[in-house]
């Protein structure tokens, strides 16, 4: 059995071993990473010899690290990396590559029901009814669509929302407000089985789970890097944030939006962006942390849209597909039952 794990920013890990009665045997440990003194690396294959094969990565890992004295440097990986290629080699953890990738390209309506399909979608990846899936978002009405745990009056400006008429729906997952008028930004939701995350703590699936629309961004002329705990950014300035929400049925929702051409003046009048969020960001004004993609590219949005699919669909087995009009359907009661109301929206008043 093989595993390999590749550590985000760092060095491919990989793991060959066997099982004998439950438990790990013949267990090699290889990789491009750097490891002083280099005789270390039989102390970590004896460690891992024995586990049984039910160790989580958090085991593995301990096993690793009680093996090793403070004499010994892993250089470009980590105890949890060796876990997870051990727990991948046993098939209880999952690689990009070991799975097929639905891709739906940049669908328009009303950003309420985007917030509906993620939940949709990621109950069918959950049971297995749809792969996991990349979708683009696009609406045709401007929204602010605040975390799961904001407080609406914290967040939102009541004034500015009605000058601008501006609505505002929460959406499951955690992190901060998205201001989203037609054709400023460049949104996506990625839901994928929990096995592709298995092993990482939170901040790092947030950079593992990215790591792809780092690679995107190259391929438009954006040099762009990860910031923990969920915000892209370059060194002019941030383009955009990421959320992600668990769900114990085994699936997880990993969203993005980024600036492609955002009023930052406008942002202002509808979100409360309190003085301590701005001070913690190291500037005084909005339109100081976002850095648009339009600014940056010169690209058009949709051509920026077409360029991240054809990265994504050439860097993962992927086809592309479409929304059935079950999931449709399904999203629309979920606005008109839950997205859609006063009891859900004011949740945290």
């Amino acid at each position: 059995m093989r595993g390999e794990y590749k550590v985000v920013g760092g060095k491919l890990v990989a793991v060959d071993l066997e099982v004998v009665d439950g438990r790990l045997a013949d267990v090699s440990v290889s990789g491009d990473f750097f490891l002083e003194p280099d005789e270390a690396l039989a102390d970590i294959n004896a460690a891992l010899t024995g586990m049984p094969v039910e160790a989580g990565v958090e085991q593995l890992a301990s096993a690793v690290t009680g093996s090793l004295d403070e004499s010994v440097h892993l250089i470009g990986f980590s105890a949890e990396a060796v876990g997870i290629a051990v727990r991948r080699a046993l098939g209880k953890a999952t690689g990009w590559h070991d799975h097929e990738f639905d891709v739906i390209p940049a669908t328009v309506m009303h950003p309420a029901l985007h917030v509906a399909l993620d939940e949709v979608i990621a109950r069918e990846v959950a049971s297995g009814e749809r792969p996991p899936t990349l979708r683009f978002w696009d609406w045709d009405s401007p929204l602010v669509v605040i975390g799961s745990f904001q407080s609406v009056r914290n967040e939102v400006d009541p004034d500015g929302a009605a000058r601008h008429h501006i609505d505002v729906v929460r959406r499951i997952s955690g992190g901060g407000a998205m201001f989203m008028e037609p054709g400023n930004c460049i949104t996506y939701s990625l839901v994928v089985p929990e096995s592709l995350v298995e092993g990482l703590s939170f901040e790092r699936s947030y950079s593992f789970l990215d790591e792809w629309v780092i690679g995107a961004l190259a391929d438009v002329g954006v040099d762009a890097h990860f910031v923990p705990l969920n915000d892209i950014a370059t060194d002019a300035g941030k383009i955009g944030g990421a959320a992600q929400k668990r769900f114990v049925s085994g699936a997880v929702l990993h969203h993005v939006t980024m600036s492609y051409d955002i009023d930052a003046d406008k942002m202002l009048e509808v979100l409360r962006i309190g003085r301590e969020k701005m001070s913690d960001k190291g500037t005084k004004s909005a339109n100081k942390r976002v850095d648009p993609m339009r600014r940056q590219t010169g690209m058009s949005r949709e051509a920026i849209l077409e360029s991240f699919t054809r990265s994504f669909m050439a860097r993962y087995r992927s086809h592309e597909a479409t929304y059935t009009e079950a999931e449709l359907a399904e999203a629309q009661r979920l606005v008109d039952e839950k997205f859609g109301t006063e009891a859900w929206t004011h949740r945290v008043p």
